[in-house]
């Protein structure tokens, strides 16, 4: 079993990507150790109850997504669901890439110009989102970079 580096609380299974106390990623924070959720100082380099090295990874953020990017994706490409696949979330990037064909193939009658326009939309409101940080993580609960 591990514990959440930032409250101390234990991780509800070994797959889990966030604490559901405190919302902290997985392996982030300095608080507690993470073998045995005893408080620990940011200083300490081990765990003075289980001895385990308390050390903080160098590069926590190997997987962390451009908030930029997805912004930018999101905006100019965001109708297409572009930025959701490169922020890991797949479904409504599916629903949006559809949405957009379907209203593509409807457009010679013109219902097909309000679904191409609803998804246009959709994307630019999130582009806008990821850029002024109202959405702040990826898929898997990584925060977005700057």
């Amino acid at each position: 079993m591990y514990y959440c580096k930032n409250c101390g609380e234990p991780y509800m299974s070994d797959e889990a990507v966030l604490c559901v106390k405190c919302g902290a990623g997985k392996g982030l924070g300095t608080n507690y150790c993470h073998n045995c959720g005893k408080p620990v100082t940011p200083d300490m380099s081990v765990c003075l109850n289980c001895g385990v090295p308390c050390y903080q990874p160098v590069n926590n953020n190997a997987n962390a997504k451009s908030k930029i990017a997805a912004g930018l994706l999101g905006i100019f490409l965001g109708s297409f669901g572009i930025h959701n696949f490169y922020l890991g979330y797949t479904q409504k990037a599916i629903i949006q890439l559809v949405l957009t064909i379907v209203g593509l193939l409807l457009s010679c009658i013109v219902i097909g110009v309000f679904f191409v326009m609803a998804t246009s939309i959709w994307g630019l409101i999130e582009g806008i989102m990821i850029l002024v940080g109202k959405i702040n993580v990826d898929g898997n609960g990584v925060p977005l970079t700057e």
